[in-house]
């Protein structure tokens, strides 16, 4: 087993102390947004052995791919660590995003290499050529836009916010009352309703100067009807959302697409997983984030990066879907498992009470465990590895079983992540 040495990325979104705090480290003094644990090139883990010596995750990984991924693992992802675990901390929102799919990654990764664009150019689309689909674990109230509402829904708000102009005898902007009519067009079948979200959505991520024109009237209006209805309720949390978006990102195309989206609030132990295609924003909160071992994003507004409308429209999956929420199963030991549709990953939490007996952490090849926390003592066949709060390990397939045990004499529960594959999948 290797102690891991793991890459804060400092973000302008960042908490400056979320991360911190969760670990018992003393803070960076600067934005700390996302702590990156795994093998990804662009930051990986620098692993320690028990003779004290180093080397980056995916280097050692390189050297052993059988002993540290295991044979089920290699054959189904290759030599590479599949996932890539985060603890992502928000004070600001992130850009809106989506992420592509297995094969649009590496065609258009190749596409890209082939012409000879730098991975670090800022109008870089893919670092790499694979897919990133997540899952977010809400460690405390967490809020996100993620996937489109039905059209008749979004259409509802946008024609609430021409009421409210009305109200304060503001001009209603042309290119809002377009966006409605695209709504309208959704007229029950799945390709009408995919048709008129399309054509929303594409109305305002082109629309230029009309766009940056229209968020601020809408701004104005909404600061405007507040003033004479405090009390008003109706859509309180999409429309705050406009205003808070505006304020971080002024005249943002984002800052309206929000609108078309699902407003989610998420409490501790709470989580929602992200397919290809499913557009999304976390706009606050901190979290337990897992993914495939990509960092390919195609941003859609809310940053000051580069956004690539084409591409995007491309990689957008233009339809409406239920808030994709997912619950823990429970083992007979008490833990919890979360297992979204993918093949890439599944989260564990193990809560470890005090002088109660150790708890095996599922293990499907590697695996990766971080004390938040506590302290627990990891015995595998090879020998143990005390985890202090805040540590994090990586456990080679060639060491399981491995079971974490709370430290004796502890005065709490100790609480551990563990992230692995899901098992093989049945023939």
């Amino acid at each position: 087993m290797f102690n891991l040495t793991n890459v804060l990325r400092p973000y302008a979104w960042g908490s400056p102390t979320a991360i911190s705090t969760l670990l018992g480290r003393t803070p960076s003094g600067g934005p700390e947004a996302e702590l990156w644990l795994g093998a990804h090139p662009d930051s990986p883990s620098l692993a320690t052995a028990p003779d004290g010596s180093t080397k980056s995750l995916d280097a050692l990984i390189a050297d052993d791919p059988d002993g540290m991924l295991g044979a089920d693992a290699r054959t189904e992802f290759g030599d590479r660590l599949p996932f890539l675990a985060k603890i992502l901390a928000a004070s600001q929102p992130l850009s809106l995003q989506v992420h592509p799919t297995l094969a649009q990654a590496k065609d258009a990764f190749a596409r890209e290499e082939a012409a000879g664009i730098p991975r670090a150019a800022a109008d870089r689309n893919y670092k790499d050529d694979n897919h990133k689909p997540e899952l977010i674990l809400a460690l405390t109230n967490f809020d996100a836009l993620c996937g489109f509402r039905p059209a008749t829904q979004s259409r509802a708000v946008f024609k609430h916010l021409s009421d409210l102009f009305e109200q304060v005898e503001e001009a209603f902007p042309q290119l809002l009352r377009d966006v409605i009519s695209d709504l309208s067009a959704a007229e029950g079948s799945e390709a009408d309703e995919s048709a008129a979200i399309r054509a929303a959505f594409q109305r305002l991520i082109t629309g230029g100067n009309e766009v940056t024109d229209a968020v601020s009237a809408v701004v104005t209006a909404l600061n405007a009807s507040r003033a004479a209805q405090p009390t008003h309720t109706a859509y309180l949390r999409e429309l705050s959302t406009v205003i808070s978006l505006n304020g971080i990102y002024p005249g943002d195309p984002g800052v309206l697409l929000s609108l078309l989206l699902n407003r989610v609030s998420l409490k501790p132990g709470e989580a929602i997983y992200l397919p290809a295609g499913n557009i999304h924003a976390y706009l606050q909160g901190l979290g337990v984030e897992v993914m495939a071992s990509s960092d390919n994003v195609l941003r859609g507004g809310l940053t000051p990066k580069h956004v690539d409308v084409p591409e995007l429209m491309k990689t957008v999956e233009f339809r409406a879907l239920p808030v994709p929420r997912i619950t823990a199963g429970s083992t007979e030991l008490g833990q919890e498992i979360w297992q979204p549709p993918f093949r890439e990953f599944q989260l564990q939490r193990a809560i470890l009470e005090p002088d109660r007996p150790p708890i095996p952490l599922a293990q499907n090849g590697p695996l990766l465990v971080l004390a938040v926390t506590g302290s627990v003592i990891l015995d595998s066949p090879r020998g143990d590895l005390v985890l202090a709060h805040g540590d994090s390990a990586f456990v080679p397939a060639r060491e399981s079983p491995v079971n974490a045990h709370p430290v004796s004499g502890a005065s709490g529960a100790a609480v551990v992540y563990a992230v692995t594959v899901p098992a093989p999948a049945p023939n």
